[in-house]
């Protein structure tokens, strides 16, 4: 990680030296409600703003591959609401991601309900995230979260792919991935917004938390999946506000996401339209920031 920290870096030198202000943006990891990522990637392209270096957890680091592959933020809209825009068209892809044969089905063991991610992002990711991470035209740094390791991991060259489907393997969805003699899973484990990866790599850090938490109260009990995912949430929340007390980001964005489930892909367009304001909100936050004068000469 050293070698690319220093580019990235190196970049946000030579910025500075032309007088010129450098933003870092962090995506976090919750799912569906990771596609209220694309308005703040929007938001940057409006304002003509290029991270010099990006992180992402899980939907984070998977949004984050595709600006860090040079894609705009409407390029990521199109193809969101293109790949997602029926049950049919989901339910194809993921019938593609199928395992070849049994022995690949069972390969590590029988895992029933658990798909294999690294099939899967194959199948969803768009043609132009390339598959190594030194093909990208902005450094990214993918979180995941090593197992046995008991520990975060955190990849930014090498296998691009493998990297973002074991940020992406969200436990009872997803399986494992293996990759450099480790187990690993979700990213948002560890680093549900991962804004402290980008420390001294710009003069402004943005960070998106779309983790969200349960607040649709019912008469009926919530589900065991429901209550699994509702437990995580809180889980991340607590470990957001602990990094907050240590270290803020430049500017927080927190979309209004309550309300959708973690595997609500099929609803991209009710998530897209609630979480619209923070387009706005994200230009006004940049220019009050920059009025402030916080930036370092």
């Amino acid at each position: 990680m050293a070698d690319r920290t220093d580019a990235a870096a190196g970049l946000t030198r030579k910025k500075r030296q032309a007088g010129g202000s450098t933003f870092a943006i962090a995506f976090g990891g919750g799912g569906a409600r990771g596609l209220a990522h694309i308005h703040a990637i929007e938001a940057l392209d409006e304002l003509g703003i290029r991270p010099t270096a990006i992180s992402g957890s899980s939907i984070g680091a998977i949004i984050g591959a595709g600006m860090a592959a040079g894609m705009t933020g409407r390029d990521i809209r199109t193809y969101a609401a293109t790949v997602l825009a029926t049950r049919a068209e989901v339910v194809a892809r993921v019938w593609r991601a199928r395992p070849g044969s049994f022995s690949e089905m069972v390969e590590g063991g029988l895992r029933l309900g658990q798909f294999n991610a690294e099939r899967i992002l194959k199948s969803f990711l768009p043609q132009q995230i390339p598959l190594t991470f030194e093909g990208l035209e902005i450094p990214l740094y993918v979180t995941a979260t090593d197992y046995y390791g008991h520990r975060l991991a955190v990849f930014d060259s090498g296998d691009l792919r493998s990297a973002l489907a074991a940020s992406a393997a969200l436990p009872a969805v997803f399986r494992p991935v293996q990759r450099d003699g480790m187990t690993l899973i979700d990213g948002g484990i560890y680093n549900p917004v991962p804004f402290d990866l980008l420390e001294g790599l710009a003069d402004v850090v943005i960070a998106v938390d779309v983790v969200g938490a349960p607040t649709v109260r019912s008469a009926k009990t919530p589900s065991t999946m429901e209550m699994m995912f509702g437990a995580t949430q809180l889980m991340m929340q607590s470990i957001i506000a602990l990094k907050m007390q240590k270290k803020r980001p430049d500017i927080l964005l927190r979309p209004a996401v309550e309300r959708f489930r973690v595997l609500d892909f099929l609803k991209v367009g009710a998530i897209m339209a609630e979480t619209a304001s923070i387009k706005d909100e994200l230009k006004r936050a940049v220019e009050a920031v920059l009025e402030k004068g916080v930036i370092s000469e």
